[in-house]
């Protein structure tokens, strides 16, 4: 009599640990399905970073080298990172194109810089 009280006792708490079952199992799909997305959208990033590249942008490889493009092929960019010196890279070490820095707008009430306080 006492083994089936022993039986007894495991089915009763095994219906309880079922959701936490179902947890263990959709915890590592929830976090393979996010890090798949994340990859893919990486991934269309840089393939539209590498598609917009055009004569002219200043931009920075992968390995951290600073340039102007001057030229473009299907797979490689041409950079000139001194005056008259132009280095070819793979159009895939374009890591990033750098922004260009906006003038910024001026201020008139700067001292000495006549302005319309008095008016």
């Amino acid at each position: 009599m006492s083994s089936g009280g022993l039986l007894a006792l495991p089915m009763a708490t095994s219906g309880g640990s079922s959701g936490s079952g179902l947890l263990i199992f959709l915890l590592p799909l929830l976090l393979i399905g996010w890090m798949v997305f994340t990859q893919r959208k990486r991934q269309k990033d840089a393939a539209n970073l590498q598609s917009s590249i055009e004569v002219g942008d200043e931009v920075c490889t992968t390995s951290g080298l600073f340039g102007t493009v001057t030229a473009v092929d299907a797979t490689t960019v041409t950079l000139e990172v001194a005056p008259n010196v132009n280095v070819r890279y793979d159009r895939r070490a374009v890591g990033m194109k750098v922004p260009t820095p906006q003038a910024p707008a001026p201020d008139h009430d700067e001292p000495g810089q006549p302005g319309r306080q008095g008016e």
